[in-house]
């Protein structure tokens, strides 16, 4: 597919349209996913306006929590200047994982044999009489 659908499209990056747009905005940032992020403007509440513009596909949960709270204004400021440094016990972001390889899977799920360890003495099952 030598095709460049990026002017026609939403759902694999930034349209034409949405670069067009973001003329005279301010870019603010960026992540460690290559996502970039600008203000400028006012919405009709009068909060500055505020983007993302995904590196790859356009898939919300390729944004980091900190720039999550930026973009819903729960915090005012970039999070490199507002939240405090990461945690060594923090573990990076990742992208939503279902229906990929990587997804969670629990013990018993068809994707892993579909066997489940036998029920222990605490279930009884319901009958009507009971």
């Amino acid at each position: 597919m030598g095709i460049n659908l990026n002017p026609f499209t939403w759902w694999n990056g930034a349209s034409w349209g949405t670069m067009v747009g973001l003329i005279g905005k301010t870019r603010v940032g960026g992540d460690e996913l290559g996502n970039v992020y600008y203000s400028g403007g006012r919405d009709t509440a009068g909060n500055p306006r505020r983007w993302v513009i995904y590196s790859g596909a356009n898939d919300a949960s390729r944004v980091s929590p900190d720039w999550f709270s930026w973009l819903h204004h729960q915090i005012d400021d970039v999070p490199d200047r507002s939240l405090p440094a990461p945690r060594r016990w923090e573990k990076p972001a990742l992208a939503n994982q279902t229906g990929t390889a990587l997804a969670y899977r629990p013990p018993g799920a068809l994707e892993k044999g579909g066997k489940r360890a036998p029920a222990t003495g605490d279930y009884e099952a319901w009958t009507p009489e009971g």
